[in-house]
């Protein structure tokens, strides 16, 4: 199988391709500087300069893109509206490193957790943002996509444990009644989905055991 990382230097990033390189597995780190990855083959090229023909022959393709600041927001949708449009038709599955604040609190989806009341408002432009990208992304029908929102507390130096629950839409509880993730368990859990490709055109979620 082969797999390209999109950003991967960054600390999601890093960690899929490590698993997916512990795994055996053919994987291509793509970064804009120096591979800072385990991947032993590298395309260094911007996300927004990539074209159908560099991503010609990947099995999967994992977007690790993340923008924080307020003027580069709006690339969550306009990075993954890129890379859908050079995978669009293809038989590649774009797999996305996505948000929590756009998971649902309530069975009729009308909730989600970023419209809660503790939610930091700190955050709430980058749950917007991402939130936006998610919705333009179920409009694509001619992508094999999957979007793997984290748990509530994303924890980037989080212990591997080897062990996650995976869920749907909405935000689950581990049985200690918390929403948790290593990015280490995040990475097996998108790593798994990229070997078995159960969630085309989903939405789905991991929480740590």
């Amino acid at each position: 199988m082969k797999i390209a990382v999109v950003c991967a230097n960054g600390k999601a990033g890093k960690l899929i391709v490590k698993e997916a390189v512990d795994r055996g597995l053919d994987v291509t780190a793509v970064v804009r500087g120096e591979n800072q990855t385990a991947a032993q083959t590298v395309l260094q090229k911007d996300l927004f300069d990539l074209t159908s023909a560099d991503l010609e022959g990947f099995d999967v393709v994992i977007d690790a893109f993340g923008a924080w600041t307020p003027d580069t927001l709006p690339q969550h949708g306009t990075s993954l509206a890129h890379l859908c449009s050079i995978l669009s038709g293809k038989e590649t599955r774009l797999l996305v490193v996505g948000g929590a604040g756009s998971l649902y609190v309530n069975a009729e989806h009308t909730a989600c957790v970023a419209d809660g009341p503790d939610f930091p408002d700190a955050f709430k432009p980058l749950a917007a943002a991402m939130a936006k990208a998610l919705g333009e992304l179920r409009q694509r029908k001619d992508v094999k996509w999957t979007y793997l929102s984290p748990a509530g507390d994303f924890q980037a130096e989080g212990a591997r444990t080897g062990r996650y629950i995976l869920s749907g839409e909405e935000l689950t509880l581990n049985s200690k009644g918390e929403s948790a993730i290593s990015y280490a368990d995040y990475a097996i859990a998108m790593v798994d989905e990229a070997v078995k490709g159960d969630h085309v055109q989903q939405r789905i979620s991991v929480v740590a055991e």
